[in-house]
């Protein structure tokens, strides 16, 4: 029987497995299963493969994304561009990465967008923002990366003033703060300078109403969360784990 599965550390509560192996594999009448590989470092990669001779693909969550690039054999340019892999397809022990997450995102988060959305906070820098980052350029989006330390072109949470929430209407966390258990935390912008112009768009899905987004509810904006992003990524995965490149 085939195999497909997610790495990550921690993983905890497991989206993909459930969706594949409740959902997706009955419902198109697939023999396979999707196993969980919680591994705390990236190079552990290698063995779950070598231990697995059935392992046809993988998906790749926190905090392995950038730290599993220089394992595989080759990547597509997409997510050379992006600089972060989500996706990794097994063919003959070759392993090719992808990126899943912009267009998880971009399809998601399109529907939502207004003409006056013309720029974006993107909060957090993990390998996620960096997918985000790129789905927004795409759409005509400039974002500005928000990050707890000052660098670069980023901006710090301090920063965030009264001009900088009035020019930046669309506000996506890429970080795991908020995520169950953590339920009562939040991304530390300043929630009383939102309108009803802004839109929040949080990536995580557990719990479905963050408190970043019931902040974002009481000033009027509007908000959605992360779980419909992952099930069109996770169809996405599919996709790139059973198409030839030159299809």
């Amino acid at each position: 029987m085939e195999q497909y599965g997610l790495i990550g550390y921690p993983l905890g509560h497991s989206f993909s497995r459930r969706f594949f192996n409740e959902e997706f594999f009955p419902e198109h009448h697939i023999e396979a299963e999707y196993l969980n590989f919680e591994i705390e470092k990236a190079e552990l990669l290698l063995d779950v493969v070598k231990e697995h001779p059935m392992l046809r693909g993988l998906n790749c969550t926190i905090p392995h994304k950038q730290a599993i690039i220089p394992l595989l054999d080759s990547i597509s340019p997409e997510a050379e561009e992006i600089g972060a892999v989500n996706v990794i397809r097994i063919r003959e022990g070759h392993m090719k990465g992808f990126n899943s997450d912009i267009i998880g995102f971009m399809d998601s988060i399109r529907p939502l967008l207004k003409s006056h959305h013309r720029r974006a906070l993107v909060l957090g820098s993990g390998g996620a923002s960096k997918a985000i980052w790129a789905g927004l350029t795409r759409l005509g989006i400039e974002p500005t990366q928000v990050s707890r330390r000052s660098g670069g072109n980023a901006l710090t949470y301090g920063d965030l003033t009264q001009e900088a929430m009035a020019e930046h209407e669309v506000i996506v966390n890429c970080s795991p703060v908020g995520m169950f258990p953590h339920v009562d935390e939040c991304p530390d912008i300043p929630y009383d300078m939102l309108t009803t112009r802004h839109l929040l768009y949080d990536l995580v899905y557990n719990p479905t109403e963050t408190l970043f987004m019931k902040k974002g509810s009481s000033a009027g904006a509007t908000v959605k969360n992360g779980l419909e992003m992952l099930r069109l990524q996770a169809l996405a995965s599919w996709n790139f784990w059973n198409t030839d490149d030159d299809e």
